[in-house]
């Protein structure tokens, strides 16, 4: 099977990165108006309720199929589905994670890796960590 295909959810990407902060202060800013602009889009509210939806200024649509505070917030994004986590990575340090599933192809997949290491990027670079 080709790298980034699985069984259940189809073709799915994963980009992470360990941060030097404490994983409420991660949270916070992902969860945040201008966490969420960076990740999931301008003009998109975060929606806190199962089922609830959201729509970004470019036309993204989806709705919210959980969301555990502090912890991570999982909706369909499109076609696939989102996945935004904050862990503990030892002592004053956390790991955020974007984890997108059922992708169309190895395209896609490609496409959105580009995107969510940008999206990392950016995110890193207004939480001051190098």
């Amino acid at each position: 099977m080709p790298t980034g295909l699985t069984q259940d959810a189809g073709w799915e990407i994963g980009v992470s990165r360990t941060l030097p902060l404490p994983v409420a202060a991660v949270w916070e800013f992902i969860a945040s108006p201008e966490g969420v602009a960076l990740w999931l889009g301008e003009g998109a509210r975060l929606p806190t309720e199962k089922g609830e939806s959201y729509e970004t200024a470019h036309g993204i649509a989806g709705e919210v199929a959980s969301y555990r505070p502090g912890d991570r917030v999982r909706l369909t994004y499109g076609t696939s589905t989102l996945q935004v986590a904050v862990s503990a990575s030892g002592e004053g340090s956390a790991v955020l994670r974007f984890h997108q599933e059922r992708l169309a192809n190895a395209e896609e997949r490609e496409r959105q890796r580009a995107h969510w290491k940008a999206v990392m990027g950016e995110v890193t670079d207004a939480l001051g960590v190098a």
